[in-house]
């Protein structure tokens, strides 16, 4: 007979959704049903029992092929390239648990390595904004009980955070918002048709690359001064009109995503709509959110936050810790050639990176751990697939709203299999060990 185990989290997007129900086989080991989850996140529940999934570390060998190695060897071979290495690289993170990312963090202080995150490639942007001119935010249930202006700037939660409308920004009934999506006024802003804005009371199309303009234009109707005729690409009537609902409203909220951090102007994009969130709150409550990709890339940004002071880019080759994205970011570095070795742990440079940063990666001594056979690691020198956390062992996760949640464990990994944390401590024991520290 089967059990259903409720209130589960799940791993896959910024949103952690907490009300998943997973039904499992009596023994533990098979996950037969996934429910209340988007087709995403059930996909990455259902995935872990595929029938290929590779449950052993390989090494590659010369003629490409890999060959089958114990964890305690390919722990070795990850210390022996840190410990050899003048400045290793320790990128990822984004998609492990807090407490994986606090010992991997120990490994790079013990090897002067540069620990970098996701964010480099995505919201970094809005942590370097942050830095400069701080942030006025709240959580995801003060957005579902109180928001009745939703903003989303740059950003199609319909495909990116299937969930996200349906929980939190726009259709639930929350305890000053009872009527659902009767009860809120939408605004996307987006130069594409998005099925987002296919949602939207308001759809502003600005100009591709002109958003800090139009943010700027936002800010002079909140004061009712004069304007062109069109700023961005939007006429002048429909800024100071969405100004006006804006001002209107009880609660805004404004949810932001790459399409505006990755736009010509970049983190000024964001100092301007924290700027735009600031101004609101003289007339109104306002706050905003970025819309954080993978499930724990928050959590990597607190953890390197608390033990560093920085929240990515975190170069420790000095045996301090620098801090400055542009120099110590991942593929800065990887395109100038600064680094000697390559540790990969919780994503896949190998799908976003530019060309010449995989193929460096490529020539590199490398490790990549991941559960899947991704393109990074069909690039490494050395593959650890580990148990999926968040589906076979529990740990700490942060929301894109910087709320902790606990992810819980459903089934057993595969026997023999350890967990993301258990091998990166074998590596720091292997360190330390050759560190002489042991």
């Amino acid at each position: 007979m089967s059990k259903l185990v409720t209130d589960v989290i799940c791993p896959f997007c910024g949103t952690l959704c907490d009300d998943l129900e997973v039904e499992v086989s009596d023994d533990g080991k098979q996950i037969l049903e996934v429910r209340n989850a988007c087709a995403i996140g059930a996909t990455k529940f259902l995935h872990s029992q595929a029938s290929d999934r590779i449950i052993r570390p390989r090494m590659k060998q010369d003629d490409g092929t890999w060959k089958d190695v114990s964890y305690a060897e390919a722990a070795k071979y990850a210390a022996k390239i840190l410990c050899e290495a003048k400045k290793p690289l320790m990128y990822g993170w984004s998609s492990t648990s807090c407490e994986a990312q606090a010992t991997g963090h120990m490994i790079a202080e013990q090897v002067g390595g540069i620990v970098d995150n996701t964010a480099t490639v995505c919201h970094g942007p809005s942590l370097i904004a942050v830095h400069d001119v701080g942030i006025p935010s709240c959580t995801l249930g003060e957005v579902k009980n109180r928001a009745d202006r939703i903003v989303f700037w740059g950003c199609n939660p319909a495909h990116a955070h299937p969930r996200h409308m349906s929980r939190y920004s726009i259709f639930p009934r929350g305890y000053f918002t009872g009527k659902g999506s009767k009860s809120r006024k939408i605004i996307v802003v987006d130069p594409r048709p998005t099925d987002t804005a296919s949602l939207a009371d308001y759809h502003v199309q600005v100009e591709q690359g002109r958003d800090y303009e139009l943010l700027n234009a936002i800010r002079v109707a909140f004061k009712n001064g004069p304007l062109p005729d069109v700023v961005a690409g939007v006429p002048k009537e429909k800024i100071y009109e969405v100004s006006r609902v804006l001002k209107s409203g009880r609660f805004v909220v404004i949810f932001f995503g790459m399409g505006v951090t990755h736009s010509l102007g970049k983190n000024h994009n964001i100092d301007e709509a924290i700027a735009v969130t600031s101004d609101l709150n003289a007339y109104t409550k306002a706050s905003i959110i970025p819309m954080r990709g993978h499930y724990n890339v928050t959590g990597s940004g607190q953890v390197l936050g608390w033990q560093f002071g920085f929240p990515f880019c975190v170069d420790l080759s000095r045996g301090f810790a620098r801090y400055n994205p542009g120099e110590t970011s991942s593929n800065d570095l990887l395109l100038r050639n600064e680094v000697d070795a390559c540790f990969v742990l919780g994503s896949d440079p190998g799908s976003h990176f530019p060309n010449k940063s995989v193929q460096e990666i490529y020539k590199l001594p490398s490790v990549c751990i991941d559960p899947h056979m991704t393109p990074t690691a069909a690039v490494s020198k050395c593959h650890v697939p580990v148990a999926f956390v968040g589906v076979e062992v529990g740990g700490s996760c942060y929301r894109m709203d910087n709320v902790p949640i606990e992810s819980r464990k459903v089934v057993d990994p595969p026997a023999g299999m350890l967990t993301d944390d258990e091998f990166l401590k074998l590596v720091l024991a292997e360190v330390m060990t050759i560190k002489g520290a042991a």
